[in-house]
């Protein structure tokens, strides 16, 4: 049944035998999650990154930002929040449930999109902070690795629901020698070599904050090394795939069926 908001949500057996509607502007089906993307980036997309769709198993929709670039997103362009808007719009008419970021710092504009369309919107890792941080004891922090430190502002932080800066610790990836090539768009890196880097910077993240209880990754392009980042600080480690799957799961719930 649709909703008063003109959303339809559950599952339908292409042999369903009653009345099926289809909100009229909506052109594909079968998908929950529209994605913004960055305009203009160059380096290697691998499994994992939220940009390669071989990364989730249930279908999403990508739609890139047009002149949304890293210099222009990273310091929260406020001349791009009509672009970032009528695509959020766009993905919304074609049937999206959900709208979520490709980059930590489409956070910038989390609030103005959420005012914007009628379906939830989830812009930005960073969102995920409250929600971790409930999750810790009241003296653990979390801590964040970026590709820019610099764009991790205190007007992002309240764009994005944080309230106490104070439990999150920052630490930078944008300057490392094979890493910076994706901030870069230098078109390849090493990848033995940005895992490493990352591991490392991990590593020296708890080391110097023992007080650190959970891991968030800011950057679209780290959750392909979320798992080796977990194995070696041995916490929880969090991204932009657990927020699009959490957010998915949300406006796309199947039925169970089994026996008691």
């Amino acid at each position: 049944m649709a909703s008063s908001r003109n959303q339809e949500y559950g599952f339908v057996k292409s042999d369903h035998g009653q009345l099926i509607e289809m909100k009229k502007g909506q052109y594909v089906a079968g998908f929950s999650v529209g994605i913004l993307f960055l305009d203009d980036c160059w380096y290697p997309v691998l499994p994992g990154n939220v940009a390669n769709l071989s990364t989730y198993d249930f279908p999403v929709v990508p739609r890139v930002v047009s002149n949304c670039t890293q210099d222009r997103i990273h310091v929260g362009d406020p001349t791009l929040v009509g672009d970032v808007i009528q695509t959020a719009q766009q993905l919304e008419r074609e049937g999206a449930r959900v709208i979520c970021g490709a980059c930590g710092f489409f956070g910038n504009y989390q609030k103005q999109v959420a005012d914007a369309v009628d379906i939830p919107v989830f812009m930005s890792s960073v969102v995920q902070i409250p929600w971790i941080k409930t999750g810790l004891k009241s003296h653990q922090r979390i801590g964040m690795l970026t590709a820019d430190s610099d764009g991790i502002t205190e007007s992002l932080f309240d764009s994005c629901g944080v309230t106490n800066v104070d439990d999150v610790v920052v630490k930078d990836l944008g300057k490392l020698p094979e890493f910076s090539a994706i901030v870069e768009s230098r078109g390849s890196f090493d990848n033995g070599v940005v895992r490493e880097e990352v591991i490392q910077a991990a590593n020296e993240l708890v080391e110097d904050h023992p007080d650190i209880g959970a891991i968030l990754l800011e950057c679209s392009d780290l959750p392909p090394y979320a798992a080796a980042i977990q194995q070696a600080v041995g916490l929880p480690v969090f991204d932009f795939i657990t927020m699009i799957r959490w957010a998915h799961m949300a406006t796309a719930q199947k039925p169970y069926y089994g026996f008691i």
